[in-house]
């Protein structure tokens, strides 16, 4: 049992936790892991609780180390909020232009831990909204994204969130032959690039990472 609360200690550092407060949320008795770690064991009935308390942690992991903490780890990463992390904003990526005023999606900033994008230097993530951009985003993932300034030099062809006069949106960059102007590609072709001049945008950031929700 002595990997067990090695790989329990993992996922608690990873969650933000502490003894008192898994016991509190996975209703079990208080002090029952510190005198756990004393014996060297933790009963049945309270690993069955605190597995389903934490639907996403990996039994085989936590168990007999076998995997990875998280389930479906390796198809998709799984959000969960932490203390310090990376922020989700509240605000719709509007994957297609011309669909109106800007949304603002009815949850709470968090911070979530994404251990694939510890080496991008993510400044923020947001979900996508609509098709224009499929099939490389769906409507409802989430793109991490590197916050860059105005007068940034534009690598052609790469994908943008960009805030504009007509709300912000993702879309693939192109050199425009317009002066002044950038060109705003959607990968859906049922959308039409548009010129966008530079005095209309208002921020930008670069996608370096995405996460899938199926």
């Amino acid at each position: 049992m002595i990997d067990f609360f090695s790989n329990l200690d993992k996922f608690m550092k990873y969650k933000g936790l502490n003894d008192n407060k898994i016991t509190i949320e996975a209703n079990i008795s208080n002090g029952i892991i510190g005198k756990g770690r004393k014996r060297g064991a933790l009963s049945q009935d309270n690993i069955s609780k605190i597995l389903h308390t934490y639907p996403e942690l990996n039994a085989n992991w936590l168990l007999i180390g076998e995997g990875k903490m998280l389930k479906n780890q390796d198809s998709q990463q799984k959000l969960t909020p932490i203390k310090n992390g990376i922020p989700l904003i509240p605000l719709d990526a509007m994957a297609g232009f011309g669909e109106g005023d800007m949304q603002v999606m009815k949850y709470d900033t968090d911070l979530y831990v994404v251990p694939e994008f510890d080496q991008l230097h993510v400044d923020f993530m947001i979900r996508v909204k609509g098709s224009s951009m499929y099939p490389k985003y769906n409507s409802g993932d989430v793109v991490a994204c590197r916050k860059l300034p105005l007068d940034t030099f534009f690598q052609w062809n790469k994908v943008y969130v960009i805030d504009t006069i007509q709300g912000p949106m993702i879309k693939r960059i192109h050199k425009s032959e317009i002066d002044a102007s950038i060109l705003c590609v959607s990968d859906n072709i049922k959308y039409e690039p548009f010129d966008l001049p530079l005095e209309d945008l208002y921020s930008l950031a670069i996608v370096v990472g995405v996460i899938r929700l199926e």
